[in-house]
């Protein structure tokens, strides 16, 4: 596998501006954000898409919601409202390939997304 944009990031071998990290996870500030809070939480183990987790990667999806909330708490998104977001597959928008999960608040979000 060639090394993609987040796993990159993650290395240090591009630039952005992390919010979070730790041993498994770090977040970051979405470069084209869609909402005024817009964060990407993403696992340092790479997966392509979530039909890559497993049985052993449990932990690392629950600390990816941990991260989630801890971010929306310290952003005030706890009183108002968030979305948490995951693509899967070209036809449901997603762009880099190793997952990452989309926080987004700061504005009334519209139903439905797509």
């Amino acid at each position: 596998m060639s090394e993609c944009l987040f796993c990159m990031i993650d290395k240090g071998d591009l630039p952005a501006e992390k919010i979070y990290d730790d041993a498994n996870i770090f977040a970051i500030k979405d470069i084209n954000p869609q909402a005024p809070i817009h964060f990407l939480v993403i696992p340092k183990k790479h997966f392509s898409t979530i039909l890559e987790i497993e049985d052993d990667d449990h932990n690392i999806i629950g600390s990816i919601y941990s991260v989630a909330n801890e971010l929306a708490r310290k952003n005030g998104l706890d009183k108002t409202g968030f979305r948490v977001v995951l693509n899967c597959g070209v036809e449901a928008g997603q762009s880099i390939f190793h997952i990452h999960y989309h926080l987004l608040g700061g504005r009334i979000l519209k139903w439905p997304p797509g």
